[in-house]
């Protein structure tokens, strides 16, 4: 009999992707601030898990990629279904994830490249270039050892800081139709020099998309006193378009990586949801397909056989986790059954009846078809496994989803039969036809 320990270190190598022979460094969280955080040069990780089919398909161009790049650029990976702490840091919602860890150590970039071993290379070198061009520059970033005022921070810039006083708050701040971030600081304050290179990071970042002001509060009392101001450094986020003056407290760490994850979190909570459009042209699928991470296709039953209540209940369900989902950059489309066939034929939808819905990748050129119940609860499941990676991808037959019928949108109406002419039979010789004798 195998001793359980054994069988346990057997079961968690067999269920891991890499392994010490590999040239991918595995990451924990004993050794993620060494080989990660303190480390000067460039490093490339993915968060995955090893049920995950797609961090499968990745882990050999990952694999290649490393060896390739092997004392140029560290390629690591981790186990983030083992290493849920790590994953959570960084807020991994889906994988696999992979973050760049360049100059700024505590403001990774999200990877944007191809998932093949040439375009990782290829992008890891374009990176590298930058980095070095910028020490060239005197642009060196944070590396996570320096902290204080006399520290840069990996490219942010104390201009995307706005300064603010008693007499331009609320004019700025809340009469304005962005979201906010202030600090309130004290010059003396060790902890507000400290922030002051990670705060103007994440105002780089999040430029166009949060403001972020900075007030000293011993000099400008009114407002720090209007809001509480006890301590030194104090966050309040001001909600966009809210003219109240009301302000949420900040309950996020002090890294501009943590910072730029709240705010980004806090911003898409106050997003409104996706629509639900119904396909009438090819410019719908463009919009809400060809332009979003994934595309949510459902295809409803024809009205005359599922009539105007029964219809806006499944679009009300579709608007329901529209919006449980919103944060994800996804579409929402339906159509009414028979009206789209090559759509449906693209998508193998119609073999198994309405209502029916695929899930569509057009950037990978993969859908994912619904194969539970059409109902809250079974699309939700179904989503959450598209969330996290999971699911049986069905290659699409064309780069193109389908050629899309032009048609007028739905009235909102119950449908009605076509009312059929009444036959005029007057000029009909309605004799019985029996033969003259």
């Amino acid at each position: 009999m195998i001793p359980l320990a054994i069988l346990a270190v057997a079961l968690s190598s067999a269920s891991a992707l890499y392994s010490s022979s590999d040239d991918v460094l595995e990451l924990t969280p004993s050794n993620f601030n060494k080989e990660v955080t303190m480390y000067d040069g460039l490093v490339f990780v993915e968060f995955y898990a090893p049920w995950c089919g797609h961090c499968q398909s990745l882990a050999p161009e990952w694999k290649k990629a490393a060896t390739a790049l092997k004392g140029v650029v560290k390629i690591a990976a981790v186990n983030a279904d083992e290493h849920q702490s790590l994953g959570g840091q960084y807020q991994i919602q889906g994988f696999p994830t992979i973050k760049v860890f360049g100059a700024n150590k505590n403001s990774p970039s999200d990877y944007q490249g191809g998932r093949t071993a040439d375009a990782i290379v290829d992008t890891a070198l374009s990176k590298l270039k930058s980095l070095v061009q910028d020490r060239l520059k005197g642009r060196g970033g944070s590396s996570g050892r320096s902290g204080g005022s006399g520290g840069k921070s990996g490219g942010g810039s104390a201009d995307d800081v706005v300064e603010l006083t008693d007499s331009n708050f609320e004019r700025l701040v809340l009469d304005s139709d962005d979201m906010w971030l202030v600090e309130f600081f004290a010059p003396w304050c060790g902890h507000c020099k400290n922030l002051a290179p990670h705060w103007q990071s994440a105002a780089s970042e999040m430029k166009g998309k949060v403001k972020f002001g900075a007030l000293d509060a011993t000099v400008h009392s009114v407002m720090a006193n209007r809001y509480g101001v006890r301590g030194y450094p104090t966050i309040k986020m001001f909600p966009a378009g809210k003219k109240d003056g009301d302000a949420m407290e900040y309950d996020g760490g002090r890294t501009s990586s943590d910072i730029v994850n709240w705010a980004t979190e806090k911003l898409a909570e106050n997003l409104p949801p996706p629509e639900v459009v119904q396909i009438v042209s090819q410019d719908t699928i463009k919009t809400n397909c060809e332009e979003k991470q994934l595309c949510v296709v459902a295809v409803l039953p024809h009205i005359l056989d599922c009539q105007s209540k029964c219809r806006n209940d499944y679009i009300q369900i579709l608007k329901d986790l529209s919006t449980k989902y919103k944060k994800q950059p996804w579409g929402w489309v339906w159509s009414e059954a028979g009206q789209q066939m090559e759509l449906e034929a693209a998508l193998g939808i119609g073999g198994f009846g309405y209502p029916a819905m695929a899930a569509v990748n057009t950037r990978k050129q993969v859908y994912v078809l619904l194969k539970g119940p059409f109902s809250e609860k079974g699309i939700n499941e179904y989503l959450r496994d598209l969330s996290y990676g999971k699911g049986a991808p069905i290659p699409l037959k064309d780069t193109k989803i389908a050629n899309i019928e032009k048609t007028e949108p739905w009235d909102g109406k119950d449908g009605e039969l076509p009312v059929e002419d009444d036959i005029d039979l007057s000029d009909i010789d309605l004799d019985d036809g029996k033969d003259e004798l």
